[in-house]
């Protein structure tokens, strides 16, 4: 791989832009891809600014710029996850090809979509009503925590399945599956949720993976400015 930095990411230490971070990481770590970083100050609002807004019309981070694909962008989370394991995870090492392994790409897109329109916005709602609303709101804390636990819950029953990850066959096979929904329970203390003592099965799943070193450099990355110690772990 070239050392001139294919992809410029966009981002700032959220839970959205940790996966995105944690996959370049690997891909770096396993084919030498390079990949350039800016942070984007969101506690100031940065990412509602014109020349961002022309990148993602939504105004959310993470996105990507494609430097070796005529500036191609994509923005959404799974959305920029199954771009690059598509076009930069060559040998299928942390994804399917759709054509060779229909129904492991199908798990995995399962899984995904499970965390994307699941975990992500119930415990992301959590966060905002335990750490930013300007006044508690009790059913709503209620409400989001009992969702979250939830979701861990299905979490846990499909890794104890026999398995170590979420998707592929026998015992599952590490992929942007588990990259998407993971950061969320990295960062569980934030919502309230010290132990995942309850959850037997998801425990040693993140035990098992958060060590790897690829999610150890991915928690610095973005970090600048008004964002720089948001959601610190450990």
């Amino acid at each position: 791989m070239s050392d001139n930095p294919r992809i410029t990411l966009y981002t700032a230490p959220t839970p959205n832009g940790f996966k995105v971070a944690v996959f370049l990481e690997e891909l770096k770590n396993t084919y030498g891809f390079n990949y350039d970083v800016r942070p984007i100050d969101v506690a100031r609002g940065e990412q509602k600014e014109p020349w961002f807004i022309a990148i993602n019309p939504n105004g959310r981070i993470p996105a990507i710029v494609d430097r070796g694909r005529n500036d191609f962008v994509v923005f959404e989370t799974a959305a920029i996850l199954i771009y690059l394991q598509q076009h930069y995870d060559t040998e299928n090492k942390y994804g399917w090809d759709p054509k060779d392994h229909p129904d492991e790409y199908s798990e995995m897109l399962q899984w995904m979509f499970f965390a994307h329109g699941g975990v992500g916005p119930m415990q992301g709602q959590l966060n905002h009503f335990r750490n930013a609303a300007s006044e508690v709101v009790p059913y709503a804390l209620n409400r989001y925590l009992n969702e979250v636990k939830r979701l861990y819950g299905v979490l846990d029953l499909r890794l104890g399945q026999d398995r170590d990850y979420l998707a592929g066959t026998g015992r599952g096979m590490y992929s942007i599956a588990d990259m998407n929904v993971l950061p969320w329970l990295r960062i569980r203390e934030h919502s309230g949720l010290n132990n995942l003592d309850e959850w037997p099965n998801v425990k040693r799943w993140c035990e098992n993976t958060l060590t790897r070193v690829a999610w150890e450099v991915a928690g610095n990355v973005g970090r600048a400015g008004g964002t720089a110690s948001l959601y610190r772990v450990g």
